[in-house]
């Protein structure tokens, strides 16, 4: 159709697909903050060093494979999602076999239970099935399950912290000496600076009067100052240096190169024993805490961002499915490492792709010579990092503000924490529905005042 000056409209140019793409990729990798994406970074760092160095030292796990296909794992998810999505073990896995024999669970049988969990996770995402189970998850049971995380997480700090820790081994061998490059007081050091730095974690905004008045001024200044120190970043760079110090030796054995990526060759008895032993009580505990609590607390701490738990399911599902093949350890995601980035800083998905090129860097030069590093680096500075990863977990659960969703989530916790999370879930649903089916068409007393007629 013609103009009345005689002369057609422009088109409008057509947009590609591609261009799209790319702005949502660059949206989602865009640092906020420099400092505090490079400090997020290493939030989820006290989780997962402890448990890939006890699969190292305890399984012989390929360390090399695992940091490059993790690395890989965590570049993937930031561009993805748009924020610090985590990169974890399975727990679950890693417990049942570092409190196994090699005969009884060894690497063919930790790489079956993670490939048999990652189809299951794939499967309830293809179907939908796993989006159901999101919607219909009473908010009080997942708010149960996050307490009951957070303080597993806070608890195991405390205990690195306090106790000399045999990661192979899996259990305590003593108190930690007051003294020393791993003392207690370098740990408390640690985590007073995190508290002195960090604070509660809450974003305080610039007060009326801190704009008014010379002194007010230079106090508001120095305070934006202190709240920008990457204190994460700095404590996980002092345990660097400390391992050094520790056993300098470490120099010599470093070699350059990856490690040879191989496949894992598993048998039927591999197979059965992976299933039965490692992804029968991980699957719980992946439904739970790595899809249903991880979307949950997105959605608290990003409601821009919008992805389902279809997409993180078979994520999680993909990862295993892929990296299991070759010795790379079973991964998920995790409210908990995403608690712990968000606390230290990072807000984007740059900040985990920061933190997968590093580990696939780390993973192409270094390759496994890098476990000599790790087993000296300071156990209680770890604790220091998981401590507030853990509380920052926990907190989540104060937007229970009746008494019947506290008590829920308080019964579910204290189950959980007793038992597992699989039978505090059951236990949680179950108190939901009997709550539910005994105040079911009762009023609900308001506080609106009576009003009373006045007319005889």
């Amino acid at each position: 159709m013609e103009s009345q000056s005689g002369t057609s409209p422009p088109e409008t140019p057509k947009r590609s697909p591609f261009t799209g793409i790319f702005h949502k990729l660059k949206s989602n990798l865009v640092f906020r903050s420099k400092l505090s994406e490079i400090n997020g970074a290493m939030g989820d760092l006290g989780t997962y060093i402890p448990i890939v160095l006890a699969l190292t030292l305890a399984k012989n796990l390929d360390l090399g494979t695992t940091l490059i296909f993790t690395g890989i794992y965590n570049a993937v998810t930031g561009a993805v999602y748009g924020v610090p999505m985590p990169v974890q073990p399975m727990k679950s896995i890693a417990a049942v076999a570092i409190s196994s024999t090699a005969e009884e669970f060894g690497i063919p049988e930790i790489m079956a239970a993670g490939i048999c969990t990652g189809g299951i996770l794939f499967v309830l995402g293809v179907s939908g099935l796993m989006q159901f189970v999101f919607n219909i998850i009473p908010l009080s049971v997942v708010r149960g399950i996050q307490l009951s995380q957070g303080l597993a997480f806070a608890m195991s700090a405390v205990k690195y912290i306090r106790k000399e820790q045999n990661f192979s081994k899996s259990k305590s061998v003593g108190d930690r000496p007051w003294l020393g490059l791993d003392g207690l007081v370098l740990a408390l050091v640690c985590v007073l600076f995190i508290v002195l730095v960090n604070g509660d974690g809450e974003e305080e905004e610039e007060e009326e009067g801190e704009r008014n008045g010379s002194r007010r001024k230079r106090v508001s200044i120095i305070r934006k100052v202190i709240s920008n120190v990457p204190s994460a970043l700095l404590i996980f760079l002092l345990g660097v240096v400390l391992a050094f110090i520790r056993k300098p030796s470490i120099v010599h054995d470093i070699k350059f190169g990856p490690s040879k990526i191989k496949l894992v060759r598993m048998d039927k008895k591999a197979w059965k024993n992976g299933f039965l032993k490692g992804t029968i009580p991980q699957l719980p505990l992946s439904v739970l805490n790595s899809v249903v609590a991880v979307c949950k607390l997105s959605y608290d701490l990003f409601p821009e961002k919008k992805f389902s738990a279809t997409s993180v399911s078979m994520t999680v599902g993909l990862m295993n499915m892929v990296g299991c093949w070759f010795g790379a350890m079973p991964t998920c995601h995790g409210a908990g490492g995403l608690a712990g980035q968000y606390k230290f800083g990072g807000r984007s998905g740059g900040c985990v792709a920061l933190l997968g090129v590093a580990k696939l860097v780390l993973g192409l030069v270094l390759g496994s010579s890098l476990v000599g590093i790790m087993d000296k680096f300071p156990v209680g500075v770890l604790g220091a990092l998981l401590l507030f990863a853990g509380i920052e977990l926990a907190m989540a659960a104060r937007d229970m503000n009746t008494k019947g969703d506290a008590f829920v989530m308080l019964v579910c916790t204290a189950v959980s924490l007793g038992s597992n999370a699989a039978i505090g879930f059951v236990v949680g649903i179950v108190l939901y529905v009997v709550l539910w089916m005994r105040n079911y068409g009762r009023v609900k007393p308001t506080n609106l005042p009576v009003q009373v007629d006045q007319h005889p």
